[in-house]
């Protein structure tokens, strides 16, 4: 029968064979519909949305993360310069501090000093009236005993 169809060769104007072709066609998208591409395409979709909600959760989670990162960093710059500035402020009133007492030790310093140097002048001129004095005394000593008489002071 199907021999029959093709003794004729090409034929332009389609005949009954054609209707058959559709259905045969027809048939074979339903089958392979059926049995091939509606489970693989059921899998990839499985597969793409497992993929996708893992890799959106994933960029939620680095977005976070990220955010957290920055958050962070920022309380780290934060802390830092309240530090440098707690460090500096310190380091300023050490100086000061210290620049005091050098102020207060070269005042005393200085006092001490003054009156040592006063204290000085004083046995300094205490011991200028002992000496003269002894002076006196033993030139008038000296004298009574060369001239072999008392002598009088008369300055």
């Amino acid at each position: 029968m199907f021999l029959a169809f093709a003794e004729g060769g090409i034929q332009l104007i389609p005949d009954g064979t054609l209707f058959v072709h559709i259905a045969i066609i027809l048939v074979m998208i339903y089958v392979l519909n059926r049995t091939l591409f509606k489970p693989i395409n059921a899998v990839l979709d499985r597969r793409e949305a497992n993929q996708g909600g893992r890799s959106s959760e994933a960029q939620g989670i680095l977005k976070r993360v990220d955010e957290r990162m920055t958050g962070y960093e920022q309380s780290l710059r934060a802390a830092r310069a309240e530090s440098y500035s707690m460090l500096e402020s310190e380091r300023g009133a050490a100086v000061r501090d210290r620049q005091e007492k050098l102020n207060a030790v070269r005042d005393d310093v200085k006092a001490r000093v003054e009156a040592e140097k006063r204290s000085i002048e004083t046995e300094t001129e205490t011991a200028r009236v002992s000496l003269e004095s002894d002076a006196r005394r033993l030139a008038n000593e000296i004298g009574s005993r060369v001239l072999d008489r008392q002598i009088t002071e008369s300055i």
